[in-house]
């Protein structure tokens, strides 16, 4: 066991870097799981989770929002994005579905800002299959292309 001190202590450091930018469960355990205690990281994460500093769903909803606004990419690179940090894939799945009909529109509208920007250099032809590459849907990308 351990005491309240060493845990107030180790719970400090993962606060800090829960706050100095939003993490999810698995980055915290990936981060802090050779320099803490594996019993004292568990109440840690329980803990903070609790106290609401974690929540991947929340995490989620937010690192879309944050990618609707910044970027182009298509759901399924989204999906990725959000695989590579951790969280579970069936919360992934679950806010794009209950999400479709917007996310779909963004995918729509990333399409036609890529196509935008590739129009200048590249042929309909080329973008369409960069778009493909990139993991937009084909009914999105010729939505994209007719308007």
């Amino acid at each position: 066991m351990y005491t309240i001190e060493e845990f107030d202590k180790e719970k400090t450091k993962v606060l800090k870097y829960i706050l100095y930018k939003k993490r999810t469960e698995q980055e915290i355990r990936k981060k802090f799981s050779n320099t803490i205690d594996e019993n004292m990281l568990e109440d840690i994460i329980e803990y903070l989770k609790e106290a609401k500093y974690i929540n991947d769903r929340e995490y989620i909803e937010k690192t879309i929002h944050n990618f609707m606004i910044l970027k182009n990419m298509s759901i399924k690179e989204i999906r990725y994005k959000l695989m590579t940090k951790g969280l579970n894939k069936s919360e992934i799945e679950d806010y794009i579905a209950e999400n479709r009909e917007e996310l779909e529109e963004y995918e729509i509208k990333s399409a036609e800002n890529i196509r935008y920007k590739k129009s200048i250099g590249m042929e309909q032809e080329e973008i369409k299959q960069y778009l493909l590459k990139k993991g937009y849907k084909i009914e999105n990308i010729n939505k994209a292309i007719e308007e």
